[in-house]
């Protein structure tokens, strides 16, 4: 799906792969309007010949000097092909007019939407930012334009609650935005003013600007809630203190937004959809699926409540197996599995999660490139640091914790209050140790070993103490 070596898998048994993907040369040939979109409402117009052979590569020459981007800043971002119900970053040479003809093939494939929404969903080209750029590049960039395309596709993600943050959080990037939009001088009139025209929405997450709604929410007073969503919006606000006699500067603004969202470990992540197994509340309840997104980037993978808008379980690639398994039975589903360190009644045991996905082989595929990225990456800065003298011991030095799993177990994670931190009690995984007494009697169905996909194949790395994970 993404990188070099990450490609769409073949699927030779798809039966509606055989529908053409390339319109008659001659209309080709002419001159054809593209729409290119990016964050923020609005588009890049331009007008190619060739289209159905127009790569990313050459696509990405045409929109990075409509929208000036410097040479610097070229690989921080990517172009997507984007509907609700799929995602895809593309890479340098696929070819976006064929992709698009093969729209519905894609969607048959990793989704599970019914026929009736595949023929109506319709994909639209985006230019966003690159899963694959480093957050550390990011932080270099001083050009007030790539900043603020940066700055647009994040404030939808908090907005939209794709990104779970806490109070203090969306609070400060909430005024943040409205001192981009409005400035740093608003006193408290102009500020009610601005907030009754363009709605607590415009600047705060819609599940926390609108409620719960209903009668719940009546009966609560949302009036007086929505009064104190606005003062705190507004002490925030006042936070934002520019040099005097000055007007703060947009990019000061935006590298500050930018910098908090860095805070969160999912910034930046490619976004899956699945669903998994909700813990039985009875022995007669039937079992029921709960609806998750899991985010994948060059730091990890984390698994979030659709619906609470809050983590469930986010881990390290060297705090985890995976694997994914293909149906082997009419009915059955695609299933991506992570394999982690836990607990069972106070021993130490494997935990492993199953995320129902028609994604599970895109997700596998992603984080396998993503492992292979990171560690040329840790590679070349490793080789750096060797040539430096005096180079002080690096944290797994310190603490041993580059030790077998099997020889001694970490500190486990704990329950948090933050939304950017783990659930684990909440999950329904299955439990084993490690000697082959299992906890529960359930065995996954899966083709090879756990321990064959992990960071470092003679090892298994056990799951960080949970400070690791509140720093993100």
């Amino acid at each position: 799906m993404d990188g070099d070596d990450c490609n769409f898998p073949p699927d030779s048994s798809d039966d509606h792969s055989q529908r053409g993907s390339v319109a008659s040369s001659a209309t080709l040939l002419r001159a054809q309007d593209v729409l290119v979109y990016i964050c923020g409402d609005s588009a890049v117009h331009l007008t190619l010949e060739g289209l159905g052979s127009v790569s990313v590569q050459e696509l990405g020459r045409s929109v990075r000097e409509a929208l000036h981007i410097p040479d610097t800043a070229q690989d921080a971002f990517a172009f997507w092909l984007c509907s609700p119900l799929l995602e895809l970053q593309l890479k340098a040479r696929h070819q976006p007019y064929k992709l698009c003809r093969q729209w519905q093939d894609l969607l048959y494939r990793f989704t599970e939407a019914s026929e009736e929404d595949i023929s109506q969903d319709e994909p639209c080209l985006q230019y966003r930012r690159n899963v694959f750029y480093p957050k550390s590049k990011e932080l270099q960039i001083d050009d007030e334009g790539v900043l603020r395309l940066l700055y647009e596709e994040a404030r939808g993600n908090i907005l939209t609650g794709r990104y779970p943050c806490d109070p203090e959080h969306w609070t400060g990037l909430g005024a943040l935005s409205l001192a981009l939009d409005e400035g740093t001088g608003l006193d408290g009139q102009q500020f009610s003013t601005t907030l009754r025209k363009k709605k607590l929405s415009s600047f705060l997450p819609a599940h926390v600007a609108m409620g719960t709604g209903g009668l719940l929410s009546t009966l609560r007073g949302k009036s007086n809630r929505q009064t104190g969503l606005e003062q705190k919006l507004m002490d925030e606000y006042r936070k934002i203190i520019p040099p005097a006699g000055n007007s703060a500067e947009p990019t000061q603004l935006l590298h500050q937004y930018l910098n908090t969202c860095h805070t969160l470990p999912y910034y930046g992540c490619a976004f899956f959809f699945g669903e998994i197994d909700k813990p039985a509340q009875g022995i007669l309840q039937r079992a029921k699926r709960k609806a998750v997104n899991v985010g994948i980037c060059l730091e990890g993978v984390y698994v979030m409540d659709v619906k609470e808008k809050h983590v469930l379980l986010g881990l390290h690639f060297n705090e985890l197996s995976w694997d994914h398994s293909y149906p082997e039975e009419q009915g059955d589903s695609h299933i991506l599995w992570l394999e982690f360190d836990g607990d069972e009644d106070g021993t130490p045991v494997n935990k492993l999660l199953k995320i129902y996905s028609k994604q599970a082989e895109l997700m596998c595929g992603f984080i396998e490139f993503c492992v292979e990225l990171k560690s040329v990456s840790e590679g070349g800065a490793a080789a750096e640091m060797d040539g430096e003298g005096g180079r002080s011991p690096q944290p797994a030095e310190q603490d041993g914790s580059n030790k077998n799993a099997r020889e001694g177990r970490r500190g486990m994670l704990r329950r948090q209050s933050s939304v950017v931190c783990s659930r684990v009690h909440s999950l329904n995984t299955i439990s084993y140790v490690d000697n082959g007494k299992e906890i529960k009697r359930l065995k996954p169905k899966r083709a090879a070993s756990f321990f064959t996909r992990q960071v470092s194949a003679p090892s298994y790395s056990a799951v960080q103490v949970a400070e690791s994970l509140e720093q993100g």
